[in-house]
């Protein structure tokens, strides 16, 4: 990514951020931007997001994301609008290196109880 690229994915990350945490009903899991990617003529944006709960919230919340896609991106619109000509179109994906790296952790942990109980 190029500097500028990297500075808008930053500021979409932060923005975003906010939004979700404001915006968005709070009933449910929580929902973490992870990272932003943009595509070099800044035209999508690509979100990805955390969601800590349940595997069933974990889908109405991406289903929620993507459903409510242009109402958040209006919701952007409005707070930078004065930085950028064109919002980007932004693309949610849930990024699941939260859950995998529990599960590594989990693993790692039984190998050091069964080498503690073998050794």
């Amino acid at each position: 990514m190029s500097i500028r690229t990297e500075k808008v994915a930053s500021l979409l990350q932060q923005e975003l951020g906010a939004i979700l945490q404001k915006e968005l009903p709070r009933s449910g899991p929580i929902i973490t931007v992870v990272e932003v990617k943009v595509t070099a003529d800044l035209g999508i944006a690509r979100i990805y997001v955390s969601i800590i709960g349940t595997p069933k919230e974990q889908a109405e919340a991406i289903a929620l994301l993507k459903e409510e896609t242009k109402s958040i991106r209006k919701i952007l619109s409005a707070r930078i609008r004065h930085h950028f000509r064109r919002i980007p179109e932004l693309e949610f994906h849930e990024d699941r290196l939260y859950e995998r790296a529990n599960r590594i952790e989990q693993l790692l942990n039984e190998v050091r109880k069964g080498s503690v109980e073998n050794g």
